[in-house]
């Protein structure tokens, strides 16, 4: 019983931690997203200019 609780509780804590973290990135590309643009952009050009 109690390494069955035990593992629960480590999925639960994993579920979290990847929640959190899908979070955090979509802020980030919320935040950044008009400086990832000028990069696509400009590796856009980069790669025509070939």
């Amino acid at each position: 019983m109690r390494l069955a609780r035990a593992r629960g509780q480590g999925t639960t804590e994993y579920a979290i931690l990847v929640g959190v973290l899908v979070v955090i990135a979509i802020l980030a590309i919320a935040v950044f997203r008009p400086k990832l643009q000028e990069l696509w952009d400009a590796i856009a050009s980069g790669i025509n200019g070939l």
